[in-house]
C-alpha cells in the first residue's frame, strides 16, 4: 500500500515538474517565470523528500532543507530585481 501512494507522488511531482517547466519557457513575463523558479524549487524539495523515503536515507532530509533554504534567499533575491533592481 505504501509503494502504491509513493508511486502516484511521484507520478504527480512529475506531471507538476512538466507542467511548471512549460511555465517557466512559455512564461508570458519575468514575473512568471520568477514564480516558475520558486515552484521548481518546491518540486526539488519534494523530489528529495521522497528520495529521503525511498532509499531510507535521512540524510537527503538535511540537504532538502540547505536547498529550501537556498532557494528562499534565490528568490527574495530575484524579487528585489523585480520590484527596483539590484
Amino acid at each position: 500500500m505504501a509503494d502504491k501512494i509513493l508511486i502516484a507522488a511521484g507520478v504527480l511531482i512529475l506531471i507538476s515538474l512538466i507542467l511548471t517547466l512549460y511555465r517557466f519557457f512559455k512564461g508570458p513575463g519575468f514575473v512568471n517565470r520568477a514564480v516558475a523558479i520558486d515552484v521548481l524549487g518546491i518540486i526539488v524539495i519534494s523530489l528529495i523528500g521522497l528520495a529521503a523515503i525511498l532509499f531510507e536515507q535521512a540524510l537527503y532530509l538535511d540537504v532538502a532543507l540547505v536547498y529550501g533554504l537556498l532557494s528562499f534567499l534565490g528568490i527574495i533575491v530575484i524579487g528585489r530585481f523585480i520590484e527596483k533592481g539590484l
